[in-house]
């Protein structure tokens, strides 16, 4: 068993980590468990072939409500991963009361008879490509990256190359996949129709130019985005290398037991310092590419529950910006940005979610000496993107069992706006001139 001591969970631990050389990469891994040797058991479920060919012919219990079609039939597979159930739905291999079904959404109800067969494991399509990735960890089974701002997770329609997912390729040296998706190239990265617990909407299907049988292609390694990070936030992010692990991490996801703490830079502080936000979270009416959250009634198929909880971790720029402490209890899209907008503090550069250039400098400007507004602009219009930043990760290794914990400092623009922000509270005047100290490129 490897012991490492963990890491703290407390603020100054936050700060601690934030004061280092912002240049310098943070990367630990923690682990404890009592059977840190054994393996989780096997599935059931689990076959030779990769769980290709598989089947299910059962009766919706009296009492189990309704369901999604693909929510439901993997909650009887264990092991096998949410996106190869769409797939096989997809593929036209399952049936509701004898009736071929194709929709991954399709309600079942008690009663309803439904057969399965999980299909082959096919490819994605995307070609590898030599992009450097800031790996964190990695071992057989997953890979933790520090992924940067402006990197899309996978590929889409309108961004086929240069994500994550290509990247990843190359790296584990692995052929072309294929994938399509069901959005137009306006949402497909921007804004996914399922939050981070309910995985990937992406329809697989095989790709020309490879040619990988079944019986050999779980001899592969075949990477699974787990969960996704926007793609102006920076980060750590998981994926599972095989199936299994895919189908593990997943589950924690979606019981909520995967430990995230993201920071921010805020257009204003938060009033109380800290608390729980409770606010469903749904589809913008007025733009496509946005979620708001919506007090009141979550009756809508459309409105899903959301909880966050933050923490002021340095109030900034004499109360003009906050460094705040984000930990989800839930992982819906653009959550934190949508529930700090619903708050009134919209993040520094988030011009979607309405932390505006002129938002920003009207807050800031009034509480700064007039000689320092040229700073201040230059680094507000520097700003390219939301300022949050994934900063640990937590989860259970899915073939160890082991606790595993990792952390990573923000990027150099992150943290070039938090220190000139510092400066501002420390204002030294000295014969008419202030003096700002320790900010790299503004």
């Amino acid at each position: 068993m490897l012991t490492i001591p963990a890491i703290s969970s407390s603020s100054s631990s936050s700060l601690h980590l934030l004061r280092r050389n912002p240049r310098s990469r943070v990367s630990n891994i923690f682990c404890s468990s009592a059977s840190s040797q054994e393996s989780p058991p096997q599935s059931e479920h689990r076959s030779r072939l990769g769980h290709a060919g598989l089947r299910l012919d059962e009766t919706v219990d009296a009492g189990s409500g309704r369901s999604r079609l693909d929510s439901w039939i993997s909650s009887r597979f264990h092991g096998v991963s949410r996106a190869r159930i769409q797939a096989s739905i997809r593929s036209g291999l399952v049936a509701v009361n004898g009736r071929p079904v194709e929709k991954v959404s399709h309600i079942v109800r008690d009663g309803d008879r439904v057969c399965c067969t999980v299909s082959e494991l096919q490819p994605l399509r995307a070609e590898p490509e030599d992009i450097p990735l800031d790996i964190v960890y990695e071992d057989s089974h997953v890979l933790v990256v520090n992924k940067p701002a402006h990197m899309v997770v996978h590929p889409a329609p309108g961004n086929a190359n240069g994500t994550l997912v290509n990247a990843i390729l190359h790296h584990c040296r692995l052929p072309t996949m294929s994938c399509t998706s069901k959005k137009n190239s306006s949402e497909a990265e921007e804004l996914s129709e399922f939050s981070e617990d309910e995985l990937d909407d992406f329809h697989v299907e095989p790709s020309s130019t490879v040619d990988i049988s079944s019986g050999n292609y779980d001899a592969h390694i075949r990477p699974g985005i787990v969960h996704r990070l926007d793609k102006g936030t920076s980060g750590l992010l998981v994926v599972a290398k095989d199936e299994d692990s895919h189908a593990h991490l997943a589950e924690q996801f979606k019981s909520h037991t995967i430990r995230r703490v993201y920071i921010s830079l805020t257009s204003g502080v938060p009033s109380p310092s800290s608390g729980r936000i409770e606010v469903p979270i749904a589809r913008d009416p007025n733009n496509r590419v946005r979620m708001a959250a919506v007090a009141g009634s979550i009756n809508s198929k459309h409105v899903r529950y959301a909880a966050s909880r933050y923490k002021v971790l340095e109030v900034l720029a004499n109360g003009g910006s906050a460094l705040v402490q984000w930990r989800l209890e839930t992982g819906r899209t653009h959550q934190i940005r949508a529930h700090a907008k619903y708050q009134g503090i919209p993040l520094l550069g988030d011009e979607v979610y309405g932390g505006t250039k002129s938002m920003a400098l009207s807050l800031l400007k009034p509480r700064t000496p007039s000689s320092f507004h040229g700073y201040l602009s230059r680094m507000i219009s520097n700003l390219d993107r939301p300022c949050l930043h994934a900063l640990s990760l937590g989860f259970k290794h899915p073939h160890t069992g082991e606790q595993v914990q990792f952390s990573c400092s923000p990027p150099a623009d992150f943290s070039d706006a938090l220190s000139l922000l510092r400066n501002i509270n420390n204002v030294s005047s000295n014969n008419g001139e202030i003096y700002v100290e320790n900010v790299s490129s503004v």
